[in-house]
Protein backbone atom coordinates (compact mmCIF):
# COMPACT_ATOMS: atom_id res chain seq x y z
CA UNK A 1 0.00 0.00 0.00
CA UNK A 2 2.89 2.29 0.80
CA UNK A 3 4.43 1.59 -2.63
CA UNK A 4 1.14 2.40 -4.38
CA UNK A 5 0.90 5.72 -2.55
CA UNK A 6 4.46 6.47 -3.62
CA UNK A 7 3.64 5.61 -7.26
CA UNK A 8 0.54 7.81 -7.14
CA UNK A 9 2.63 10.58 -5.62
CA UNK A 10 5.15 10.54 -8.47
CA UNK A 11 2.41 10.31 -11.08
CA UNK A 12 0.63 13.25 -9.45
CA UNK A 13 3.86 15.21 -9.23
CA UNK A 14 4.67 14.58 -12.90
CA UNK A 15 1.18 15.69 -13.86
CA UNK A 16 1.53 18.93 -11.90
CA UNK A 17 4.91 19.60 -13.51
CA UNK A 18 3.45 18.99 -16.96
CA UNK A 19 0.53 21.34 -16.26
CA UNK A 20 2.89 23.99 -14.91
CA UNK A 21 5.18 23.80 -17.95
CA UNK A 22 2.21 23.94 -20.31
CA UNK A 23 0.81 26.94 -18.48
CA UNK A 24 4.16 28.73 -18.58
CA UNK A 25 4.47 28.05 -22.32
CA UNK A 26 0.99 29.48 -22.98
CA UNK A 27 1.76 32.52 -20.80
CA UNK A 28 5.10 33.06 -22.57
CA UNK A 29 3.55 32.91 -26.03
CA UNK A 30 0.98 35.53 -25.06
CA UNK A 31 3.49 38.07 -23.71
CA UNK A 32 4.57 41.03 -25.87
CA UNK A 33 8.06 40.94 -27.33
CA UNK A 34 10.74 42.48 -25.16
CA UNK A 35 11.83 46.05 -25.72
CA UNK A 36 14.66 45.06 -28.03
CA UNK A 37 12.39 43.03 -30.29
CA UNK A 38 9.58 45.58 -30.17
CA UNK A 39 11.86 48.33 -31.45
CA UNK A 40 13.66 46.22 -34.05
CA UNK A 41 14.47 48.23 -37.16
CA UNK A 42 12.58 47.23 -40.28
CA UNK A 43 14.65 46.82 -43.43
CA UNK A 44 14.26 50.04 -45.47
CA UNK A 45 12.01 49.41 -48.45
CA UNK A 46 13.28 52.12 -50.77
CA UNK A 47 9.70 53.41 -51.01
CA UNK A 48 9.02 56.96 -49.83
CA UNK A 49 5.87 57.20 -47.66
CA UNK A 50 4.51 60.72 -48.19
CA UNK A 51 1.68 60.39 -45.68
CA UNK A 52 4.17 59.53 -42.97
CA UNK A 53 6.27 62.51 -44.01
CA UNK A 54 3.21 64.76 -43.88
CA UNK A 55 2.60 63.55 -40.33
CA UNK A 56 6.19 64.61 -39.52
CA UNK A 57 5.28 68.11 -40.76
CA UNK A 58 2.16 68.18 -38.61
CA UNK A 59 4.03 67.00 -35.52
CA UNK A 60 6.65 69.72 -35.87
CA UNK A 61 4.07 72.45 -36.37
CA UNK A 62 2.05 71.18 -33.41
CA UNK A 63 5.08 71.79 -31.19
CA UNK A 64 4.73 75.48 -32.07
CA UNK A 65 7.23 77.78 -33.84
CA UNK A 66 10.71 76.25 -33.45
CA UNK A 67 12.43 79.57 -32.77
CA UNK A 68 15.84 79.30 -31.09
CA UNK A 69 15.87 78.50 -27.37
CA UNK A 70 12.10 77.91 -27.18
CA UNK A 71 10.41 74.77 -25.75
CA UNK A 72 9.25 73.89 -29.27
CA UNK A 73 12.86 74.13 -30.48
CA UNK A 74 13.93 71.60 -27.84
CA UNK A 75 10.98 69.35 -28.64
CA UNK A 76 11.82 69.17 -32.32
CA UNK A 77 15.44 68.30 -31.52
CA UNK A 78 14.23 65.40 -29.39
CA UNK A 79 11.71 64.34 -32.04
CA UNK A 80 14.30 64.29 -34.82
CA UNK A 81 16.71 62.26 -32.69
CA UNK A 82 13.99 59.76 -31.73
CA UNK A 83 12.85 59.27 -35.33
CA UNK A 84 16.44 58.75 -36.45
CA UNK A 85 17.05 56.21 -33.69
CA UNK A 86 13.89 54.31 -34.61
CA UNK A 87 15.05 54.21 -38.23
CA UNK A 88 18.47 52.80 -37.31
CA UNK A 89 20.51 56.01 -37.61
CA UNK A 90 22.75 57.75 -35.09
CA UNK A 91 21.80 61.40 -34.61
CA UNK A 92 24.69 63.34 -33.09
CA UNK A 93 23.79 66.70 -31.55
CA UNK A 94 26.50 69.26 -32.35
CA UNK A 95 26.56 72.36 -30.17
CA UNK A 96 28.48 74.87 -32.27
CA UNK A 97 29.08 78.50 -31.34
CA UNK A 98 28.65 81.30 -33.85
CA UNK A 99 28.15 85.04 -33.37
CA UNK A 100 27.12 84.68 -29.73
CA UNK A 101 24.58 81.91 -30.43
CA UNK A 102 24.64 78.14 -30.14
CA UNK A 103 23.64 76.21 -33.25
CA UNK A 104 22.25 72.80 -32.36
CA UNK A 105 22.95 71.00 -35.62
CA UNK A 106 22.08 67.29 -35.80
CA UNK A 107 24.27 65.05 -37.96
CA UNK A 108 22.74 61.67 -38.76
CA UNK A 109 24.81 58.72 -39.98
CA UNK A 110 24.12 55.02 -40.46
CA UNK A 111 27.68 53.72 -40.75
CA UNK A 112 31.22 54.74 -39.92
CA UNK A 113 32.05 55.16 -43.62
CA UNK A 114 32.64 58.73 -44.75
CA UNK A 115 29.47 59.82 -46.61
CA UNK A 116 29.53 60.38 -50.36
CA UNK A 117 26.30 62.40 -50.11
CA UNK A 118 25.09 64.88 -47.50
CA UNK A 119 21.42 65.93 -47.47
CA UNK A 120 20.44 68.92 -45.34
CA UNK A 121 17.38 70.86 -44.20
CA UNK A 122 16.90 73.54 -41.54
CA UNK A 123 14.50 72.85 -38.67
CA UNK A 124 14.31 76.25 -36.98
CA UNK A 125 11.53 78.71 -37.79
CA UNK A 126 11.61 82.50 -38.06
CA UNK A 127 11.19 84.66 -34.97
CA UNK A 128 9.04 87.29 -36.73
CA UNK A 129 6.48 86.92 -39.53
CA UNK A 130 7.68 90.17 -41.08
CA UNK A 131 6.27 89.35 -44.54
CA UNK A 132 2.74 89.02 -43.23
CA UNK A 133 0.35 91.45 -44.96
CA UNK A 134 -1.31 92.22 -41.60
CA UNK A 135 0.92 94.56 -39.62
CA UNK A 136 -0.20 93.24 -36.22
CA UNK A 137 0.91 89.74 -37.24
CA UNK A 138 4.45 90.78 -38.03
CA UNK A 139 5.64 90.47 -34.44
CA UNK A 140 4.42 86.85 -34.22
CA UNK A 141 6.60 83.83 -34.92
CA UNK A 142 6.25 81.88 -38.18
CA UNK A 143 4.65 78.42 -37.79
CA UNK A 144 7.14 77.13 -40.37
CA UNK A 145 5.21 74.25 -41.94
CA UNK A 146 6.71 74.60 -45.41
CA UNK A 147 9.65 76.81 -44.43
CA UNK A 148 11.53 74.30 -42.32
CA UNK A 149 9.25 71.41 -41.41
CA UNK A 150 8.76 70.13 -44.97
CA UNK A 151 12.48 69.64 -45.62
CA UNK A 152 12.96 67.97 -42.24
CA UNK A 153 10.04 65.64 -42.97
CA UNK A 154 11.56 64.52 -46.27
CA UNK A 155 14.91 63.86 -44.59
CA UNK A 156 13.25 61.81 -41.84
CA UNK A 157 11.35 59.71 -44.36
CA UNK A 158 14.53 59.20 -46.38
CA UNK A 159 16.13 57.94 -43.17
CA UNK A 160 13.33 55.37 -42.89
CA UNK A 161 13.34 54.32 -46.55
CA UNK A 162 16.88 54.64 -47.95
CA UNK A 163 18.06 51.10 -48.83
CA UNK A 164 20.95 49.78 -46.77
CA UNK A 165 23.01 49.07 -49.89
CA UNK A 166 22.93 52.75 -50.94
CA UNK A 167 26.17 54.71 -51.09
CA UNK A 168 27.04 56.12 -47.65
CA UNK A 169 24.75 59.09 -47.02
CA UNK A 170 24.54 61.50 -44.09
CA UNK A 171 21.66 63.77 -43.09
CA UNK A 172 22.12 67.22 -41.56
CA UNK A 173 19.33 68.94 -39.63
CA UNK A 174 20.39 72.57 -39.54
CA UNK A 175 19.73 75.14 -36.81
CA UNK A 176 19.48 78.99 -36.86
CA UNK A 177 19.09 79.37 -40.61
CA UNK A 178 16.08 81.63 -40.86
CA UNK A 179 16.56 84.78 -38.78
CA UNK A 180 18.45 87.26 -40.91
CA UNK A 181 17.46 90.95 -40.86
CA UNK A 182 16.73 90.68 -37.13
CA UNK A 183 19.02 92.53 -34.68
CA UNK A 184 21.57 90.13 -33.19
CA UNK A 185 20.87 87.41 -35.76
CA UNK A 186 21.87 86.53 -39.31
CA UNK A 187 21.00 84.05 -42.06
CA UNK A 188 22.45 80.51 -42.49
CA UNK A 189 24.34 80.46 -39.20
CA UNK A 190 24.03 76.73 -38.49
CA UNK A 191 25.25 75.64 -41.91
CA UNK A 192 28.03 78.21 -41.82
CA UNK A 193 29.55 76.89 -38.60
CA UNK A 194 29.03 73.26 -39.63
CA UNK A 195 30.70 73.72 -43.03
CA UNK A 196 33.62 75.52 -41.39
CA UNK A 197 34.19 72.80 -38.76
CA UNK A 198 33.32 69.54 -40.52
CA UNK A 199 35.90 66.89 -41.36
CA UNK A 200 33.49 65.22 -43.76
CA UNK A 201 34.27 65.31 -47.47
CA UNK A 202 30.98 64.52 -49.25
CA UNK A 203 31.05 64.55 -53.03
CA UNK A 204 27.60 66.22 -53.13
CA UNK A 205 25.64 68.36 -50.67
CA UNK A 206 21.93 68.89 -51.35
CA UNK A 207 19.77 71.27 -49.31
CA UNK A 208 15.98 70.86 -49.19
CA UNK A 209 14.05 74.00 -48.24
CA UNK A 210 10.37 74.90 -48.72
CA UNK A 211 9.60 71.82 -50.81
CA UNK A 212 6.09 70.99 -49.52
CA UNK A 213 4.01 73.70 -51.20
CA UNK A 214 0.87 72.19 -52.76
CA UNK A 215 1.62 74.25 -55.89
CA UNK A 216 5.18 73.02 -56.24
CA UNK A 217 7.47 74.99 -58.57
CA UNK A 218 11.14 74.19 -58.04
CA UNK A 219 13.40 76.07 -60.44
CA UNK A 220 17.11 75.48 -60.87
CA UNK A 221 19.02 77.72 -58.48
CA UNK A 222 21.77 79.88 -59.98
CA UNK A 223 24.40 79.49 -57.22
CA UNK A 224 24.14 75.69 -57.20
CA UNK A 225 26.53 73.21 -58.79
CA UNK A 226 25.30 72.85 -62.37
CA UNK A 227 26.31 69.22 -62.86
CA UNK A 228 24.49 67.91 -59.80
CA UNK A 229 21.55 70.19 -60.57
CA UNK A 230 21.21 68.57 -64.00
CA UNK A 231 21.41 65.10 -62.48
CA UNK A 232 18.56 65.84 -60.08
CA UNK A 233 16.32 67.53 -62.64
CA UNK A 234 16.93 64.70 -65.12
CA UNK A 235 15.97 62.21 -62.41
CA UNK A 236 12.75 64.12 -61.70
CA UNK A 237 11.91 64.14 -65.41
CA UNK A 238 12.33 60.37 -65.71
CA UNK A 239 9.87 60.00 -62.80
CA UNK A 240 7.32 62.25 -64.55
CA UNK A 241 7.83 65.17 -62.15
CA UNK A 242 8.98 67.77 -64.69
CA UNK A 243 6.12 70.14 -63.82
CA UNK A 244 7.42 70.31 -60.23
CA UNK A 245 11.15 70.37 -61.10
CA UNK A 246 11.18 73.05 -63.78
CA UNK A 247 14.38 72.90 -65.90
CA UNK A 248 14.92 76.64 -65.96
CA UNK A 249 17.00 79.03 -63.84
CA UNK A 250 14.98 81.68 -62.03
CA UNK A 251 16.45 82.62 -58.62
CA UNK A 252 19.85 83.20 -57.04
CA UNK A 253 19.35 82.24 -53.41
CA UNK A 254 21.31 82.79 -50.21
CA UNK A 255 20.52 79.54 -48.45
CA UNK A 256 22.30 76.71 -46.64
CA UNK A 257 24.02 75.60 -49.83
CA UNK A 258 26.24 78.71 -49.81
CA UNK A 259 28.57 77.92 -46.86
CA UNK A 260 29.32 74.56 -48.50
CA UNK A 261 29.95 76.13 -51.90
CA UNK A 262 32.28 78.68 -50.28
CA UNK A 263 34.22 75.79 -48.71
CA UNK A 264 34.66 74.08 -52.07
CA UNK A 265 31.89 71.49 -51.87
CA UNK A 266 29.61 70.74 -54.80
CA UNK A 267 26.25 71.84 -53.42
CA UNK A 268 22.69 72.33 -54.68
CA UNK A 269 19.72 74.18 -53.22
CA UNK A 270 16.31 72.62 -53.93
CA UNK A 271 13.84 75.35 -53.01
CA UNK A 272 10.44 76.65 -54.14
CA UNK A 273 10.51 80.42 -53.64
CA UNK A 274 7.12 80.93 -55.32
CA UNK A 275 5.38 80.41 -51.98
CA UNK A 276 2.92 83.17 -51.03
CA UNK A 277 2.97 82.33 -47.29
CA UNK A 278 6.72 82.71 -46.84
CA UNK A 279 7.53 84.36 -43.49
CA UNK A 280 3.85 84.85 -42.61
CA UNK A 281 1.69 83.29 -39.92
CA UNK A 282 -0.17 81.47 -42.72
CA UNK A 283 2.74 79.06 -43.26
CA UNK A 284 0.70 76.25 -41.71
CA UNK A 285 0.29 72.51 -42.26
CA UNK A 286 -2.72 72.88 -44.55
CA UNK A 287 -0.45 74.59 -47.11
CA UNK A 288 1.74 71.47 -47.37
CA UNK A 289 0.88 68.63 -49.75
CA UNK A 290 1.74 64.95 -49.43
CA UNK A 291 1.96 64.89 -53.22
CA UNK A 292 4.73 67.50 -53.20
CA UNK A 293 6.63 65.67 -50.47
CA UNK A 294 6.28 62.49 -52.55
CA UNK A 295 7.79 64.10 -55.64
CA UNK A 296 10.80 65.42 -53.77
CA UNK A 297 11.30 62.24 -51.74
CA UNK A 298 11.04 59.98 -54.79
CA UNK A 299 13.44 62.18 -56.72
CA UNK A 300 16.06 62.17 -53.98
CA UNK A 301 15.90 58.40 -53.48
CA UNK A 302 16.18 57.79 -57.23
CA UNK A 303 19.03 60.30 -57.58
CA UNK A 304 20.99 58.61 -54.78
CA UNK A 305 20.38 55.21 -56.39
CA UNK A 306 21.29 56.31 -59.93
CA UNK A 307 24.11 58.78 -59.30
CA UNK A 308 25.42 57.88 -55.85
CA UNK A 309 27.95 55.29 -57.08
CA UNK A 310 29.47 57.54 -59.76
CA UNK A 311 29.49 60.52 -57.38
CA UNK A 312 31.41 58.42 -54.87
CA UNK A 313 33.86 57.38 -57.61
CA UNK A 314 33.85 60.94 -59.04
CA UNK A 315 33.27 59.69 -62.58
CA UNK A 316 29.67 60.70 -63.37
CA UNK A 317 30.52 62.63 -66.51
CA UNK A 318 27.93 64.92 -68.13
CA UNK A 319 24.27 64.23 -67.15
Amino acid sequence: MKNKRLIFFFIGFDFLVMISVLGWFIWFREQPADATTATAIATPSGVFNAERALNDVKTQVDFGPRVPDSPAHQQVIEYIQLQLKNAGWTGTLLQQQINGHTAYNILATRSSTDPAILLGAHYDSRIYADNDPVATNQTQAVPGANDGASGVAVLLEIARSLPLESVPTALLFIDIEDNGRIPGWDWIQGSKVFAADTKLQPKAVVILDMIGDADLNIYMEKNSDSGITKQIWKTARTLGYQTAFIPEYKYQVLDDQMPFIERGFRSVDIIDLDYPYWHTIQDTTDKVSASSLQKVGDTMLAWIRNYGPCLKAQNCGTP
